[in-house]
């Protein structure tokens, strides 16, 4: 269970690094919450790209050889990335909205199941 988990969220970080590399307008204008954060900022939106090509990766890694290590890696940007999304939710007033929305499901839920992988991958679970 675990290591699908892992290799799904890390299919979809490499999605979305993809899509931000691939269409950074797009992503910038669709994705809901984003244009709140001011301009576009090309350079800025392709390195957050980076990052989740870089825990896309760590992810399927981990997925793939049942790597608890790697598989923190890639939790790790995920959580942190989570937990200022909240902060943000918080200073926002706790709106139940469309961002709010987004947010929860692809921002807290991808970080909480990749942590809870991590955490209770074991190395019998997946191939060597």
């Amino acid at each position: 269970m675990q290591t699908s988990v892992l290799l799904a969220i890390g299919a979809y970080c490499l999605g979305n690094a993809a899509f931000i590399w691939g269409d950074t307008a797009l992503w910038y204008e669709t994705v809901p919450g984003v244009m709140g954060t001011g301009p576009l900022n090309l350079h800025f939106a392709r390195d957050v790209g980076l990052v989740f090509l870089t825990s896309g990766g760590a992810l399927l890694w981990s997925g793939w050889r049942a790597d608890r290590s790697a598989a923190f890696c890639g939790a790790g940007w995920l959580v942190c990335h989570a937990l200022y999304h909240l902060w943000i939710w918080a200073a926002r007033g706790l709106p139940g909205d469309n961002i709010a929305l987004t947010n929860l499901l692809g921002i807290q839920l991808p970080a909480v199941l990749a942590l809870w992988a991590a955490a209770t991958l074991t190395r019998a679970e997946g191939p060597v």
